[in-house]
């Protein structure tokens, strides 16, 4: 397999291993979406990190696969393609991306779909389709708009260049830029800590931003009111409120 999900901890780990770049094939696309899928069932995940491994997150699409495909395969397989990155858009508990060396393409393109993401130092990220006549198509050019602005991610979308750490980190692109060594213990420990937190709320939180996002400001609105009016049938909320008011904040301990 192409792909591994390891759980420890309340942490499910999704791990790309198909040496030595972490091309995104076909085989490696879907694994990709069934694993999501299974994180976001499993009651032992409680946050995910995307991980590529020490040297490289995933240095794009298997360009000679594609190469192959002409129009009609491509217009049968592109849906899929989308589908497996939205599908791990869409993990409803909280993901970051632990990105090392290249990240480019559908690399660039899978850490977009993190909720957070930390990024090593000697990190490069960037959309290079338009290098091959082509543009994103797994969903580069509406994730990176919303998460960097239209112009900035035109200029990377129509230049096709490489963004090293720090501009990433400074238009946005990433959160976090750490030492290449630290990536993934960092990582880790986001995800940790947010794996002991209120998985319903935590729930309620994505879903209202991701949503709200997608919509006018009325609609968001009525979403968020929804899930927060909701959350105070669980019991989680009574554990939250109940430690608050008898030891202060910041010590629940959630079931």
């Amino acid at each position: 397999m192409t792909v591994h999900l390891e759980v420890a901890d309340g942490v499910g780990t999704i791990r790309l291993d198909r040496p030595p770049m972490n091309a995104l094939d076909i085989a490696t696309q879907d694994r990709l979406r069934e694993l999501a899928e299974e994180a976001g069932r499993r009651d032992d995940v409680r946050a995910v990190v995307l991980w590529g491994g020490e040297k490289v997150f995933a240095a794009g699409a298997d360009i000679k696969e594609m190469q192959a495909m002409d129009h009609a395969a491509m217009v049968v397989r592109s849906k899929s393609l989308q589908d497996s990155f939205t599908a791990v858009a869409r993990i409803p508990k909280p993901v970051v991306a632990a990105v090392t060396g290249y990240a480019l393409g559908g690399g660039c393109e899978l850490a977009l779909c993190a909720d957070y993401r930390i990024a090593a130092d000697n990190a490069k990220l960037g959309q290079p389709e338009i290098l091959l006549g082509l543009i994103p198509g797994a969903g580069g050019t509406q994730r990176l708009a919303r998460l960097v602005g239209p112009s900035k991610a035109k200029d990377l979308i129509f230049t096709g260049r490489h963004v090293k750490a720090d501009e990433a980190l400074a238009i946005g692109l990433v959160d976090r830029v750490v030492p290449a060594d630290e990536v993934h213990a960092q990582a880790h420990a986001w995800a940790a800590r947010l794996a002991a937190g209120p998985a319903l709320a935590l729930r309620a939180a994505k879903e209202s931003v991701d949503a709200g996002l997608e919509t006018d400001l009325d609609t968001g609105l009525t979403i968020e009111r929804t899930w927060f009016a909701g959350l105070f049938a669980t019991e989680d909320r009574e554990i939250g409120m109940r430690s608050f008011v008898e030891e202060g904040p910041g010590k629940a301990k959630f079931r």
